[in-house]
């Protein structure tokens, strides 16, 4: 992975923000309009939890990365106005999240995000 230059998706803000716990690095990727979806064991996929907008996008990042836990980005791929990404976490306690996203970008910013994730229970 590298630093996308102009206005493709700069995959490198990404795995910085992810790894870093930097909610305000994550959320600057994201378009004002942006809208995420998310799939989980809470959330099934008739039914999934749908962010609309930066702000709304902004809480429920701020929560996310606020916990004691480690982030990493395992793979990104990046192919025109399309992205997706693995991320996996641990918790302090040893419980395992795993994430996929499937991103759709305009001029270099996440505009559609679905999210799948699942954790130890």
């Amino acid at each position: 992975m590298g630093t996308a230059t102009g206005s493709a998706f700069d995959t490198e803000t990404l795995r910085r923000g992810i790894e870093g716990h930097t909610p305000e690095t994550l959320l600057s990727l994201y378009a004002d309009d942006a809208e995420m979806r998310v799939v989980d064991h809470n959330s099934r996929p008739s039914h999934p939890t749908v962010l609309h907008g930066r702000d709304k996008i902004a809480e429920m990042l701020d929560d996310v990365y606020s916990r004691d836990m480690t982030h990493r980005l395992e793979d990104c791929v990046v192919q025109g106005d399309r992205a997706a990404f693995s991320e996996s976490c641990e918790y302090a306690d040893g419980v395992r999240v795993l994430s996929e996203s499937m991103i759709t970008l305009r001029d270099g910013k996440i505009v559609e995000q679905t999210m799948i994730q699942a954790w130890d229970e």
